[in-house]
């Protein structure tokens, strides 16, 4: 039977959604992302099913992380893909394709017994929560519990995006995109509440979210009127594209956190955690110079890592600095091979969401600091 529990990222995982690539596009355009992948056969402007050998390769390390959480005693469920070369639409626009169902994280997450759909920023991905629908379904029969919430859905007309965002954008320094994303200049105007799940990271009753091309501002309050039980935190952090805060701040188990130091955070968030008795460490760095072909993510996908409880951790198997890292941190390390799933949407956090994990709610952060 299913239990719907998981204040944290860390306590010891029971069950969990794992991904599938089947049938994974490159999205078709549309006002909030930017693809151009020239050399893999995706210009600009152009869109497909990704290639069937990669799609081949990612199902068979989805399909081993699967046999691996199951040898630990976890359950794992699995969405059913829809057609995703399929046009969409909607009253207010239409959509060429639809993305996937491998990063199941963007979609859904768990905050104690409630399971909270995301509003979703991509058209091609307003309909995703439907390949999550027959096992939600289920959950909602076997759990009487469970409180089963959806955000509102977005209309996402074109006065939830800036208008030639992109080739501004793209032109622009380094340092100019950081100074953007600091004061929320993205691509996402402020006309409705937008949310990717994937920018909450649970800490208990605080809650981290991070503004980011795929989160706004209306977004972070819709989350902090939806929860006033928790303290909900916006942060951003020194990266030029921000994309999901689970590539840059990490949470470990209580009093430990990993964060990206390519991407630096505001000195308010770091004093809180000190404060509060936290160690945040940088991570090792990656092996990888550039994230693999046909891949929306960074490079730093590779911290990524999946927590099964406080002293074990999934961390992608070809990064050994990061591994030998982990280790000297006191943890059970368990090497996932996991780069071919990168061009699917992320890593072994991005492919899983937490249904199920054996704790309670906890307050970690007693003191308050700065805006915190």
């Amino acid at each position: 039977m299913t239990k719907i529990n998981a204040w944290n990222e860390w306590d010891p995982l029971k069950q969990v959604i794992v991904g599938r690539a089947d049938g994974t596009m490159v999205q078709a355009p549309e006002p909030a992302i930017f693809r151009d992948w020239p050399d893999e056969g995706y210009p600009r402007g152009t869109y497909g099913l990704l290639p069937e050998e990669l799609t081949a390769a990612a199902n068979e390390q989805l399909d081993n992380f699967v046999g691996i959480l199951e040898g630990r005693g976890i359950r794992v469920d699995r969405p059913t893909p829809l057609d995703f070369t399929q046009a969409v639409a909607t009253p207010e626009w239409s959509q060429d394709s639809m993305f996937g169902s491998m990063p199941v994280r963007d979609v859904l997450i768990a905050v104690g017994t409630e399971l909270l759909e995301a509003t979703m920023s991509y058209r091609s991905r307003w309909f995703e929560y439907l390949a999550y629908r027959p096992l939600i379904e289920g959950y909602f029969r076997d759990d009487p519990a469970m409180r089963w919430e959806a955000a509102p859905k977005p209309r996402l007309t074109d006065a939830s995006f800036k208008a030639g965002f992109w080739d501004e954008y793209e032109a622009l320094p380094f340092e100019e995109q950081v100074a953007r994303v600091r004061r929320g200049d993205l691509v996402l105007t402020e006309a409705e509440p937008l949310f990717d799940a994937a920018d909450i990271a649970r800490f208990g009753r605080d809650l981290f979210v991070q503004q980011s091309l795929v989160t706004n501002q209306a977004g972070i309050r819709w989350i902090r009127q939806h929860f006033p039980e928790h303290r909900v935190h916006a942060v951003t952090f020194g990266n030029s594209h921000p994309l999901h805060i689970d590539a840059t701040w990490v949470p470990l188990r209580p009093g430990l956190v990993l964060h990206c130091g390519e991407r630096t955070a505001d000195e308010d968030l770091l004093q809180y955690f000190k404060v509060n008795d936290w160690e945040v460490v940088e991570a090792a760095q990656t092996s990888k110079d550039v994230a693999p072909p046909l891949s929306p993510c960074s490079r730093w996908l590779s911290i990524n890592v999946l927590v099964l409880d406080p002293r074990t951790v999934c961390v992608e198997a070809s990064e050994t600095a990061q591994i030998d890292q982990f280790v000297k941190l006191g943890f059970e390390v368990i090497p996932v091979p996991f780069w071919d799933v990168a061009p699917f949407g992320g890593g072994l956090h991005c492919a899983t969401t937490d249904i199920h994990r054996e704790g309670d709610l906890q307050d970690y952060f007693p003191k308050r600091h700065g805006r915190f």
